[in-house]
């Protein structure tokens, strides 16, 4: 659906096949994490609110006439420990408008993230750290 942007049976079946395999295989080698189902919607439910509110302010500074942004390059801690939840944290804060990951430090402990508007640099830290942190930790405990 999403790389041929039709819905069919053949597509629902196959996407299912291929996630049905990809949980066989990630059982068999031991590298599938528990996950709270209630808690993973809670973590979506948050990252689609995010979404639409940083959505919402990009629209609006791209739509004013005078462009008041102040791009830049912010250091954001990590608590998160496992591959798993920093690979995820990086994409949720990639696919958020206005936000892109950039490196992971080499010992892991902060992700080098572009802001749109890094005017605040504190607060881009803690809506991160209390955020999607807590509910990436609580969905796979």
């Amino acid at each position: 659906m999403a790389l041929g942007a039709s819905f069919t049976l053949l597509n629902l079946l196959l996407g299912m096949g291929i996630g049905w395999l990809a949980l066989r295989i990630a059982a068999a080698s031991g590298h599938l994490p528990r996950i709270r189902p209630l808690a993973l919607a809670a973590l979506l439910f948050l990252f689609l609110k995010e979404l639409a509110l940083s959505a919402a302010t990009v629209v609006r500074a791209v739509v004013k006439p005078r462009l008041d942004v102040k791009p830049g390059l912010v250091e954001v801690p990590v608590t998160l420990r496992r591959d798993g939840e920093i690979s995820l944290l990086a994409c949720l804060i990639t696919l958020t408008p206005g936000t892109l990951s950039v490196d992971l430090s080499e010992d892991r402990r902060s992700l080098l993230v572009h802001a749109l508007d890094a005017s605040d640099p504190a607060g881009l830290r803690r809506g991160i750290a209390e955020g999607f942190e807590p509910a990436i930790r609580k969905a796979f405990p």
